[in-house]
């Protein structure tokens, strides 16, 4: 029994395989659709190469996918949000919402032999809240976070700052998850390489630029006790940035599984031996932030007529060729609490021109394109090639070329994560698409709290928009202080209206989070972040 088991369970397939046990395990044939035991399944990834596999460290989706495989949270999420054990049996929290206390099995280690107690927990913690980590996701977690005691070896009690109704939902997240404080203590370098955790599988070795090699780990269990060690011998975890090689691989049978594929890839394996997964990241959508702190959408005016004249709804049915449909609200759609308004983001031409002659942008230059004091109407768009798919980028094309019409010089600049992330560092955009992916309606607060425009240890801040707004802070704080839900709905209701109709972003489409396997059964994702698990996965053959 597995109840942190994720919630999408992938049928089993009647599938040919013949080179998906990299690392070269001899594989056993099998009746049609039947699991084989052992075997290394093969992973191939589109998302940028972790600098680091331990998710502490910055904080970002390519180190939650792999370290999904090895480091298990203090808690899980089942599909309808509901918090589940996990490495934690129980949990309860204080009156006035500033202490809650973690109750953890008597007998968990992680693989090294280090009890999973409490004293490891207050070092997990603590290791977030280090600067030298650099951590960002995982430190915004656990923010409000003051101490970790150690009441007894089973017992872990959070001493918080101020009430945060989202703690679970934040310990349920990979990148707060639990580690071998033995591990953390070798250093950074050694941690980075290979973390240790109580996962499925273990971090054996590490090729940069090639791959990551998992074997499993035979003493795993599940969070009732019972033993649960994998079928699989290993994991073969691949870097194709390639979206077309990553689909040949998977045809050909080199690998087993990719995430990131094309739209037109999912549509084409509709009716094949290819079983397509949609696991929409919870959270926020992915969206275009328009930056308020400078010029020129410090002006809302200016910011309504790119959204009026952006146009977006064409090119997300076509480019995505009707997996995906657009959004209109702040949050995923599986988010419950998400609220949308459509009637602010209709196409306008005219509207857009008559925002952007009132605003004082009525002269064009000799490209066509609107200025102002001599200063031409230029937003300067990075765009991280790791993080959006082909057709994303040529949506933000579009986006380009239809707000082209209504006057603004839209430069999109394609660049690898690192250059990306320093482009925001030096607040050199005016208009950016982040993913950034967070359990739950807290992830509002991560997004436009005012102090989310502080970088977090890492050098990131969340905050891209910019904007500080008191009454958006104080909704946003009144929603983490309640344990009351019908009121937590109703201030983040709230809070969605002033993002949405101060125009500071354009929805575009739930965070895609696609998978295609071939050869494999058993494949889960997680309700947490929608990661893949391949504790109970197996390969098949025909």
């Amino acid at each position: 029994m597995r109840r942190h088991a994720p919630v999408i369970a992938l049928s089993t397939l009647a599938l040919v395989l013949s080179a998906c046990s990299g690392g070269g395990n001899d594989e056993t044939v099998a009746p049609v659709g039947t699991g084989v035991d052992g075997g290394t399944l093969v992973y191939a990834t589109g998302d940028a190469e972790p600098t680091c596999l331990d998710p502490h460290v910055g904080g970002n989706y390519p180190q939650a996918l792999i370290s999904t495989q090895y480091l298990e949270p203090l808690v899980g999420r089942d599909a309808d949000g509901t918090i589940t054990p996990w490495l934690a049996s129980d949990w309860s929290v204080s009156e006035d919402g500033l202490t809650w206390d973690f109750t953890l099995p008597a007998d968990r280690t992680f693989t090294d032999g280090t009890p999973v107690d409490a004293a490891a927990v207050k070092a997990n913690v603590e290791h977030l809240q280090d600067p030298d980590t650099a951590s960002s996701t995982g430190f915004l977690a656990v923010a409000k976070v003051r101490e970790v005691e150690v009441v007894d070896t089973t017992t872990a009690r959070f001493h918080l700052t101020a009430p945060d109704s989202a703690l679970l939902e934040s310990m349920s997240q990979q990148w707060t998850a639990i580690q071998s404080p033995a591990g953390i203590a070798r250093g950074q370098e050694a941690n980075c390489a290979a973390p240790i955790g109580t996962g499925p599988f273990v971090v054996e070795n590490w090729v940069p630029q090639q791959q990551v090699d998992l074997v499993r780990n035979d003493d795993h269990v599940a969070p009732d006790g019972e033993p649960a060690p994998a079928i699989l011998d290993g994991i073969t975890w691949r870097f194709l940035p390639d979206a077309a090689t990553r689909y040949a691989a998977l045809q050909s049978g080199q690998v087993n599984v990719i995430d990131n594929p094309q739209p037109d890839a999912i549509v084409a394996a509709e009716g094949t031996d290819i079983t397509h997964v949609d696991a929409p990241r919870p959270g926020s959508v992915n969206r275009i932030e328009l930056n308020t702190a400078q010029a020129p959408f410090d002006d809302a005016a200016v910011r309504e007529a790119f959204i009026r004249s952006a146009n977006p709804e064409p090119g997300i049915e076509t480019l995505f060729a009707g997996v995906t449909a657009p959004s209109y609200s702040p949050l995923a759609s599986v988010e419950p609490t998400a609220y949308s308004d459509e009637s602010l983001f209709g196409y306008d031409l005219q509207a857009a021109e008559a925002l952007l002659d009132g605003a004082g942008w009525s002269e064009r230059d000799a490209e066509g394109y609107r200025v102002r004091d001599g200063e031409r109407l230029t937003v300067r768009f990075p765009v991280s090639t790791n993080q959006s798919v082909a057709a994303e980028q040529s949506l933000f094309e579009q986006i380009q070329a239809s707000t082209d019409e209504a006057g603004f010089e839209v430069v999109l600049e394609p660049m690898d994560l690192s250059a990306w992330y320093g482009a925001l560092a030096a607040n050199e955009y005016e208009a950016v698409s982040a993913p950034y992916t967070k359990v739950g309606p807290d992830v509002l607060r991560i997004l436009y709290h005012s102090d989310s425009t502080q970088p977090a240890p890492s050098g990131y801040f969340a905050n891209h928009v910019q904007v500080k707004d008191p009454e958006l802070d104080a909704l946003l704080d009144a929603a983490s202080a309640s344990q009351d839900e019908a009121e937590r709905t109703d201030l983040y209701a709230q809070a969605q209206a002033i993002v949405l109709e101060g125009y500071y972003i354009l929805p575009l489409y739930d965070q895609q989070n696609h998978f295609l396997t071939r050869g494999v059964t058993g494949v889960e994702t997680l309700g947490t972040v929608s990661t893949p698990t391949f504790a109970g996965a197996a390969l098949t053959s025909s």
